[in-house]
């Protein structure tokens, strides 16, 4: 037994403790960390509302106010009528599972409204693993998991069509799930087990159901699969079903009539365009949006068209033509929807038509006559006030309410909208849009702040800027002044928290726009540095010295610079190299410190940052590592190092201990220290002997408490950020699910 073995056999309280030698104990204890008993803590989001594409909405046809929402790199959610918001649902996932979080399509059993069902996996790319179906028998509180034998796509192109996931509403047990590169699948015992269709043509696997993409050629294959309930009977296999192909160069749309073991392409069917959702009337008619592409990236061409399976007849049913895109350059269809209890009530959406904007268009009669519903109608941005600067876009699905016809909810690429007065739009009176996201939070952050003083958290977020959280249950408006597509980097002064400052990204840089800010009074207004350094593409990461003098940016593929007047002068920074991640002292504006994986240096300034030197002590080269620094706010001169499957490292000036049982750190942060402590609390998202999970440290590293937990999981945890107030408080981005912060209960 090693020494290592005999502390942890102890501390287990193992059968026969004698057999470890006091001394040994005493030694180990000096040198080893205790991983303490998981610590409760509570976990809540920061109040944003929305921020990321919701894919898809789905309905119970059987159980009223029973909806389910999927995202692109989010997970799911149902919607809790009661509390009226939405509740996730796939918070237990952990990093390693991270890919699941995108869901590729949603089911439910109408036969049973306790079965839902996700289609999880974001990326179909070789770095990633397969993806699984996830199996609720609790209204997804719990899910068992079935791993399938190939990838899915949650956030790749077509992720707003579908569904690609049916569940048979005759008989719940049998399942089809429609592939992007495997063709059709079928379960017969509720998801547990999978075998493919053969019989289902071969275009769906083949290189005419694929698309262009940014990245090369993306396989899209079977877009959507739908039972028909009118057809068969309880107990017994539906023999209708409709499937949808993404192609434009063949037959798109599919029947069977024998539930599935034979399929025909429907005759008669439109060509040269591919379809993105279906929609089938109480009168058997089948709607069927189309596109040029599967979007969302983009659509140039498109069309609503109706069939009558009695009387074979197809017709274009398009509510405007193309040439209502004033910008030139084409649209799409996504959405649409029947109403359950009217078959003659249809609604359909635009997609990718920004000229004028897109829009949602409503009929009474089947399609002959149509009223738009967004022209003209009052949006209340009251519960997130940011959506005010924002339209709908990315309208993939529309969603009557099976059981309340006025109501109606639609998704955009920022969250969803809802009505309930959808049939005065029907008398010529503007309808009335509330943004119903409280709890759905799909922003990705891309760095935190938490200040000395004023707001508690500053943050900087993909595609909608950053917020200052006076509030973290309140959505906030975004940043005033200079706007930033992307904030990616923020930072405030330890000793003078009024100064902040940030950089990112300018979509349509159209002006030569500065991408980079800077407040003085702790995020309220923001103005733009003057200039940006010579080399580097923005971006980037941006620093501030402890007393918010001295400002550092190494810029996108740049080089370190440094400014002391807001970007009016920039000078290169010495003996850095462009792959060393900075950081400021807390306490004194003269030091700053610096950490190239690259090389395993470490590096310091004595003059604020002009030039670094290598101190003498180092790491192993790990040139694919994103490291983390954090200097410790209570004492200057400690700095924590996050250096990945290196671990945790203490460092000071010619001085580096490894915080042994931290095996691995993905990301890391420091807040207030307990009472009557002088180092800070360590918070680490990591291994710690052995565990995955996010831990916290009050004594240097010496005891660990897990403070996440098996339902609190987050999939990809980022961004760790304690606050500098709150003994225990702390902050993290996830890869979808907004930000998420904890406090001990």
């Amino acid at each position: 037994m090693t020494p290592a073995d005999c502390l942890i056999w102890t501390l287990r309280a193992s059968a026969r403790p004698g057999r470890c030698r006091a001394g040994w104990l005493v030694l180990l204890l000096a040198v080893l960390p205790v991983l303490a008993v998981a610590a409760p803590y509570q976990w809540q989001n920061v109040a944003i509302g929305g921020g990321g594409f919701v894919t898809g909405l789905v309905f119970h046809p059987t159980e009223p106010n029973l909806l389910y929402a999927r995202t692109d790199v989010g997970g799911a959610y149902r919607w809790d009528q009661t509390a009226g918001r939405w509740i996730a649902l796939t918070d237990w996932l952990g990093r390693d599972d991270a890919n699941l979080t995108g869901i590729e399509s949603l089911a439910v059993d109408a036969s049973d409204p306790q079965r839902v069902y996700l289609a999880a996996g974001t990326y179909t790319n070789p770095r990633v693993g397969n993806g699984a179906i996830l199996r609720s028998s609790d209204r997804g509180a719990t899910f068992t998991r079935t791993d399938l034998p190939f990838k899915l796509g949650g956030n790749e192109l077509s992720r707003g069509n579908g569904e690609r996931l049916a569940v048979d509403p005759h008989q719940g047990r049998i399942l089809l799930l429609g592939t992007r590169s495997n063709g059709l699948w079928r379960s017969d015992d509720h998801g547990a087990h999978w075998q493919e269709v053969t019989s289902f043509p071969a275009i769906a696997r083949s290189a005419q159901a694929s698309a262009p993409a940014w990245n090369g050629t993306q396989q899209i294959g079977i877009v959507f699969v739908q039972f028909d309930a009118r057809s068969g009977g309880d107990g017994d296999p539906t023999p209708v079903i409709h499937a949808g192909v993404s192609t434009t160069t063949g037959p798109a749309l599919y029947r069977s009539d024998d539930a599935g073991q034979t399929w025909q392409a429907l005759p008669g069917q439109p060509r040269g365009l591919r379809p993105t959702r279906m929609a089938q009337g109480s009168d058997g008619r089948l709607y069927i949006a189309y596109a040029d592409l599967p979007g969302p990236d983009s659509m140039g061409n498109g069309a609503l068209w109706r069939f009558d399976p009695a009387q074979g007849r197809w017709q274009d049913i398009s509510p405007v033509p193309q040439s209502s895109d004033t910008q030139g350059d084409g649209f799409g269809w996504g959405g649409v929807s029947v109403e359950a209890g009217n078959p003659q009530v249809v609604m359909a959406s635009t997609f990718n038509r920004f000229g004028p904007h897109d829009d949602i268009f409503r009929s009474t009669d089947g399609g002959r006559s149509w009223t738009p519903v967004i022209a003209g109608a009052r949006f209340d941005h009251g519960n997130a006030p940011w959506t005010a600067h924002a339209s709908p876009h990315w309208i993939a699905d529309v969603q009557i309410d099976p059981f309340d016809p006025r109501r109606v909810l639609f998704v955009t690429g920022y969250g969803l909208w809802a009505s309930r007065d959808i049939r005065v739009a029907d008398n010529g009176q503007p309808v009335r849009w509330w943004f119903q996201n409280d709890g759905l939070e799909e922003t990705v952050p891309l760095d935190l702040v938490s200040p000395g003083q004023g707001a508690h958290l500053l943050s900087a977020l993909g595609d909608i800027d950053g917020f200052r959280h006076d509030d973290l249950t309140v959505s906030p408006l975004q940043y005033a002044g200079p706007r930033l597509t992307n904030s990616e980097s923020i930072d405030a002064a330890p000793q003078s928290p009024s100064h902040v400052v940030r950089s990112g990204t300018v979509r349509h840089r159209l002006h030569d726009e500065v991408r980079a800010a800077w407040s003085d009074d702790g995020g309220r207004t923001w103005q733009a540095f003057v200039s940006e350094p010579p080399d580097g593409e923005g971006a980037g990461r941006i620093r501030i010295a402890s007393d918010g003098g001295r400002v550092l940016w190494h810029t996108l593929r740049g080089s370190h610079w440094y400014t002391d007047d807001h970007g009016r002068h920039w000078q290169a920074v010495r003996g850095l190299p462009n792959t060393a991640v900075v950081v400021a002292d807390t306490r004194s504006p003269a030091h700053w410190y610096a950490y190239d994986a690259a090389s395993g240096a470490l590096l310091r300034s004595d003059d604020g940052g002009a030039s670094f030197v290598a101190d003498r002590v180092r790491l192993a080269p790990a040139p694919a590592l994103t490291a983390e620094l954090r200097a410790d706010p209570q004492q200057s001169g400690l700095v924590y190092v996050g250096a990945g499957s290196q671990g945790l490292l203490r460092w000071r000036a010619g001085d580096l201990q490894r915080v042994a049982g931290v095996e691995t750190v993905h990301s890391l942060g420091v807040g207030k220290g307990a009472p009557s402590r002088d180092v800070a609390s360590v918070f680490v998202a990591g291994t710690v002997e052995g565990v995955q999970g996010l831990f916290r440290s009050d004594d240097g590293g010496a005891r660990w408490l897990r403070i996440d937990d098996a339902a609190h999981q987050f999939g990809q945890i980022q961004r760790v950020t304690g606050d500098p107030r709150l003994h225990g408080r702390v902050y993290f981005a996830t890869g979808g699910r907004g930000i998420v912060y904890g406090d001990p209960q």
